[in-house]
């Protein structure tokens, strides 16, 4: 006999991440033909909810509502449920992300996404307490009951935003000194001037962001935005974000002072990180600088290398 209650079709999948929800008391399933065909069957929503493995509030939400058997049964009974790892379905992360964003104007993980049976998606979100998602679950699955048609002009709309946002459009004219030192200009007023980065929190490394203003900066020789940018730098590697012990910096700080981290390292945001450190000591050379430089490579290598070389995605202590 089994020593779980609840055993869903995720228990023959190889993903980490979905094996963490093969005993949720949800009905889910894995992303396929099999999920969209029972929808359409069923006449029902589709569910998509994307995280993977080391994200926090995917776990929390598990724990809130996954987990819980009468918001289980009015996912169930009312919805078709499919978990996705990010990691393992990147394509249909990007989609329903791009649908997540310009609905609500932001991201992020769990991802949690309402389509037609025909894959289309028309609302989402993030992470929901559980009695937000309690309230969204019924009041879709009254809406869908009762005005069905909205859903398809929600979806109309929604699938023609996204085509959109897959248009690169490419012009020949070059991007004027005074375009960037206007943008720039606007973008300093938002600038922490204690903390270092941006006025608010949470708190984003944002590597990319911070190696076009050290550039612009020493082009422009602005001395006051090359100490923010020094500021930045400095607060952030002497702050909890980065891992002083092991070398390596969380994905991001949920303070105003770069104290407390959340959790995971990201590969693609310690990549990054590398190269706007090598550029700052190039800059300044400052000795920290290289330390966090070297410290972070000995992060990556020593954690999140695997034994055939490649490396993890991310990495969660």
């Amino acid at each position: 006999m089994s020593e779980y209650k609840f055993t869903n079709q995720l228990s023959k999948e190889t993903s980490p991440y979905l094996l963490q929800h093969a005993h949720n008391p949800v009905n889910w399933l894995p992303w396929g033909d099999e999920a969209f065909a029972q929808a359409k069957t069923e006449n029902k929503l589709v569910l998509v909810s994307i995280g993977y493995s080391s994200c926090h509030w995917c776990h929390v939400m598990e724990h809130e509502s996954f987990e819980n058997e009468a918001i289980a049964e009015i996912m169930n009974q009312h919805f078709i449920c499919i978990k996705v790892d990010r990691e393992e379905r990147p394509d249909v992360d990007m989609v329903y992300m791009s649908a997540v964003q310009l609905m609500t104007g932001r991201g992020g993980w769990p991802l949690n996404c309402f389509l037609l049976p025909d894959a289309r998606p028309v609302y989402g979100g993030t992470y929901f307490s559980i009695q937000q998602w309690q309230n969204v679950l019924l009041q879709l699955a009254d809406m869908f009951k009762n005005d069905s048609a909205k859903f398809l002009t929600y979806a109309d709309d929604l699938t023609e935003g996204i085509k959109r946002t897959d248009i690169v459009s490419y012009e020949k004219s070059s991007i004027s000194k005074n375009i960037l030192t206007e943008a720039v200009g606007k973008w300093s007023k938002r600038f922490d001037t204690v903390g270092g980065g941006m006025d608010h929190a949470p708190k984003f490394p944002l590597p990319n962001n911070y190696l076009f203003l050290l550039r612009y900066a020493t082009l422009a020789k602005d001395e006051k935005l090359l100490q923010h940018v020094k500021l930045t730098l400095n607060k952030m590697s002497f702050g909890g974000i980065y891992d002083h012990v092991g070398g390596g910096f969380a994905r991001y700080s949920t303070d105003m002072l770069w104290k407390a981290p959340h959790f995971e390292k990201m590969l693609y945001d310690n990549a990054q990180l590398i190269s706007l450190y090598s550029e700052a000591y190039r800059a300044f050379k400052d000795p920290l600088y290289k330390q966090v430089v070297y410290e972070t490579i000995d992060f990556i290598n020593r954690e999140m290398k695997s034994e055939e070389g490649f490396y993890f995605s991310d990495f969660c202590n």
